[in-house]
């Protein structure tokens, strides 16, 4: 019996079947799967590996500037399943140009996280969902960045500025900032050339100069700094004196959580065991920890009364008289269902963070920052707009 070949067999097809040529994509069709493909491929690669982000408030100064372009990695923690499926591909809260929103919440799907090479651990750079923005789904809400200071399990406690994690004293970030008065003699200008040299920015002032003013010590400027940068100042001739601005042991901020549970919402007062937080002087306090158990008491009700009501999903949670309730029965115990972090800006005194308004649950976490491919000096000139020493830095 005779046999074919496989080109053979082909060939004779070829020239036996009259299928007519296919007719070429038209130009507004090509381009429509090219833009489909690329928004696709964008949508995918911005949820599952990487996402560009820029630094628009100076509360992680100085170790991340105002106008630094990051990658955040969704590799290290692992990328999070939609919440909200409804969505216009590339977009966040509102449409481009718009005061839109992009989304739809009429589908709300329980949040998953897909498998990562790594934990969040201490120091991490950490980009998250804001917790307390109500009005948005979880995965809607404003992005922040900031560090990681403790994770669920931990105590945390801060002590004259110093934080101090299960008991000892924590790592701090090389860069970070407090802030301080600047006196100078005879109540003389600085040169704005010296702030500028410095790394020293008002970002309430439009030539982004800080300007001498009156304060709680007299005529000053307001500068948030490093300690080697006051350090500095502290040895110029022009400078009468340096005084840094530090909240005393035992003086309450209303502002400070839990004193504040629904930051910015609500009327704060000094209660319970906060009384005599400030940001200075902050704990302890305890993360919760998946799994773990607590006895539900007046006074640790309003630490964990958010992460009851809202952040785990719980039903028929109410609060009568101070007291927590489940479909109208007290709750005397809560057993946590997933972990919770601590975050803290890095601009210790112009950071708006887990010292006001609590804990960032793991559903709320979207990556780590890890590197620095572009940065723009908001207040340069044309020819320094660049910061090149910055441009592809690693984070830490």
């Amino acid at each position: 019996m005779a046999v074919q070949s496989w080109e053979e067999r082909l060939a004779a097809a070829n020239t036996t079947t009259n299928t007519p040529p296919q007719k070429p994509k038209g130009f507004f069709r090509e381009w429509g799967d090219a833009i489909l493909f690329a928004v696709v491929a964008a949508t995918l690669i911005r949820w599952a590996t990487f996402e560009a982000y820029t630094i628009p408030t100076p509360s992680m100064e100085h170790s991340l500037l105002v106008g630094d372009y990051l990658f955040v990695s969704k590799l290290h923690y692992g990328p999070r399943t939609p919440q909200t499926p409804l969505q216009v591909p590339l977009t966040h809260q509102t449409l481009w140009g718009f005061n839109v929103k992009s989304y739809s919440d009429a589908i709300q799907l329980t949040s998953h996280r897909l498998p990562g090479f790594s934990e969040v651990k201490r120091n991490d750079v950490v980009v998250f969902n804001v917790p307390f923005e109500s009005q948005y789904p979880a995965d809607l809400r404003t992005n922040y960045i900031k560090r990681c200071v403790a994770v669920a399990g931990d105590v945390l406690e801060i002590k004259n500025m110093q934080v101090y994690i299960n008991g000892k004293p924590a790592e701090n970030p090389p860069q970070s900032q407090n802030r301080y008065y600047l006196q100078v003699k005879d109540n003389e200008p600085v040169r704005d050339k010296i702030f500028q040299e410095q790394g020293i920015s008002d970002f309430n002032n439009p030539t982004g100069v800080p300007q001498l003013q009156m304060t709680a010590i007299g005529p000053a400027y307001v500068v948030d700094a490093t300690p080697q940068t006051a350090t500095f100042f502290k040895q110029q001739p022009f400078i009468k004196d340096i005084v840094l601005d530090q909240a005393p042991a035992g003086q309450g901020e209303a502002e400070i959580f839990p004193n504040n549970p629904d930051y910015p919402q609500s009327t704060p007062s000094l209660t319970g065991v906060a009384k005599n937080w400030n940001k200075d002087n902050y704990g302890p306090l305890q993360l919760p920890k998946e799994g773990q158990t607590v006895q539900l008491t007046p006074e640790n009700t309003p630490i964990y009364q958010k992460i009851i009501m809202r952040y785990e999903h719980n039903e028929g949670i109410t609060m009568q008289n101070g007291v927590l309730t489940q479909n109208g029965k007290p709750l005397t115990s809560y057993t946590f269902k997933q972990d919770y972090y601590f975050m803290m800006g890095d601009n210790r005194h112009d950071s708006l963070d887990s010292r006001y308004w609590g804990f960032v649950p793991a559903d709320h976490i979207v990556g780590k920052a890890v590197l620095i491919w572009m940065s723009v000096d908001p207040y340069a000139d044309a020819l320094h707009k660049i910061r090149w020493s910055r441009l592809f830095n690693f984070i830490h």
